[in-house]
Order: C-alpha cells, then structure tokens, then sequence
C-alpha cells in the first residue's frame, strides 16, 4: 500500500452517495494550538509576504449510518462501509435489505489556512499527533484538518480528467491531480447546517468550473465515493466524488486551453481511459506522477464504482 495514502472511509461498490444521503453538523468546540501556529505563520509570511490567510472547514468526524426509516445502527466510520454495517446487522436480524440505505454524517467545525500551516504541514506534525493521542485518543485532535473536495470527472467518451499542477503552486507543484479544492466558508458556520450540505456539493461543481473552465450546466450533480488521507501532511482528509460530463474528450481540452479562473494552478490536462483508470496501481510509472490525493480518489473510484457504472 502506498504510504502517501489511506481511506479512511468508503461506500460499498455502486452505492455512492448523493446530496441528500449526506448530512452535515458543525461545532466550535474542537481543540487549537495557537501559539505554535502563530509562529508558524509569522516565520512562512516573513518568507512570502504574498500570502494570506482564508477560512477552511475542519474535518472532525465522519461517520457512516444504516437507515430504517431514521436511523438505527451508527458506528464510527473510520474504516467502515456500507456492506461491514449492513453485516453487523443482518447478524442480529433487524434490518431487511432492502428496507436499508447508508447516509453519511460529517462533524464540521472552522480552521483556516495559518492553521493548517502551523499544524498539518508543520514540522511538528507528529509530535502534535501523538499530543493528541496521549490527550484526546485521537492523533488528529490538534491538527486542522482541512477538509477538500475533489472529483473524477468522466467526460461523454468515457475518459477521466487529470490535471498537471503548476510549479508554482506550494504542495505537490508538477503532480498530477484531479480538479478539487478546500471550500471555503461564506458565512458564519453556526448559522445553517442545510447551507453547509449545499456548500459541500456546490463547492464541488465550482472547482470544476475554475479549474478546467467546463460549463456547469454539462456536469451531473456529484456522488460521494468516500474520504482519502494524504499522509505528506499527516492525514489531512479530501472528500472524493464522482461527476459525468456530457462533453467530450476534445471539447474539454479545447475548453481547458481558452483558461478558467484558476487556470494558474495547473498547466496541462490529460485524459485517461476509464479502463486504464481501473488498472492503475503503485507499479505503474503513473502512478508515481500522481499526488496523493489523486491517488485516493482512484483508489475510492476502483472500490466503489465499477467499469460499466453510469450515472
């Protein structure tokens, strides 16, 4: 296994998750470490002045549920899936297939980018893990935890949208990537649990449009496969989905060509085959151009959608 990258969860093979199978809660209580992070940041903005802080949701837990008209069997989801829940309850005979669905409940809470900067992708990173392991029995308590967004993106023939990032860019600068992103909050978080959810999706869809410059009216609405951790920045977590696109091949390129928005971040868009998609793995010289969060989410598109899955 590849150690830039885990799954921390999963949907079950073709049951990806949509809009109104996933549910958002947030909170402010989750723990900080202010001092370490503003040195952090006072030292990296001395260096390049020309950055600036922005406001990100924290990834505090995810967890998967069985539903029987509400819900019934809730576990922790780390390392969980559909099908491990619904084997937990056949075992005790209460639910019936097919009176069963999953839905995914995330904790949110806010970080932002000095943050992540000063925890996640600090030097002091595992020390902080196992700071909180010893305090809270969880390793990622004092980091921040940024939760991405990101997408495979399967145009009208059947190939899937990789991007090259630029070399400019601060993390992963030349890799490939799928088109993604850290949402951003436009409101105060406590205010509507329903704005999040919508946000989550929306925001999705958005990344799409500024990194390739593909109309939004051409994408379906996306499914959530699962959550990968990139482990080159202790186990910062993407939230992976699957969206189809009604154009083809060359009419994204031609699109991606004229410039989107944050055209700056990549400079070259591939197209891989579907099949070749399902052949990747860590033997494969691809494989080593990918970062880490393009790895999860082919490792979550291989477990959960199957060769000939359609929208």
């Amino acid at each position: 296994m590849d150690p830039e990258v885990s799954l921390m969860l999963h949907c079950d093979p073709l049951q990806a998750l949509g809009e109104n199978q996933i549910h958002v809660e947030i909170s402010d209580s989750f723990p900080e470490i202010e001092q370490h992070i503003e040195a952090v940041w006072s030292d990296r903005v001395a260096k390049e002045p020309w950055l600036f802080n922005g406001a990100k949701f924290r990834l505090h837990s995810a967890v998967l549920s069985v539903m029987e008209k509400g819900p019934v069997a809730e576990q922790a989801a780390q390392n969980l899936t559909c099908s491990q829940l619904e084997s937990a309850d056949k075992s005790s005979g209460r639910l019936a297939k097919d009176e069963q669905s999953c839905v995914l409940t995330l904790q949110l809470g806010l970080t932002c980018y000095k943050d992540y900067l000063g925890t996640n992708w600090s030097r002091e990173a595992g020390k902080l893990q196992s700071h909180g392991q010893n305090e809270c029995t969880d390793p990622q308590a004092f980091l921040a935890q940024p939760l991405g967004v990101g997408a495979v993106v399967a145009t009208a023939d059947g190939d899937v949208v990789l991007l090259r990032r630029s070399q400019k860019v601060a993390e992963a600068a030349g890799l490939l990537d799928i088109p993604g992103g850290h949402p951003e909050p436009k409101v105060r978080y406590t205010e509507s649990c329903s704005f999040l959810q919508d946000s989550f999706f929306s925001y999705n869809i958005h990344y799409k449009k500024c990194w390739v410059n593909v109309p939004v009216s051409s994408l379906s609405k996306p499914v959530f496969m699962g959550i990968a951790l990139n482990h080159t920045s202790a186990g910062r977590p993407s939230a992976e989905f699957y969206v189809r696109c009604t154009l083809t091949t060359e009419e994204l390129r031609d699109l991606y060509r004229r410039g989107g928005p944050e055209a700056h971040e990549s400079t070259e868009i591939l197209f891989l085959s579907r099949a070749k998609m399902f052949q990747l793995n860590e033997r494969c010289p691809l494989w080593s151009e990918m970062c880490p969060s393009a790895k999860g989410a082919v490792l979550l598109h291989q477990r959960v959608m199957m060769p000939d899955y359609h929208l």
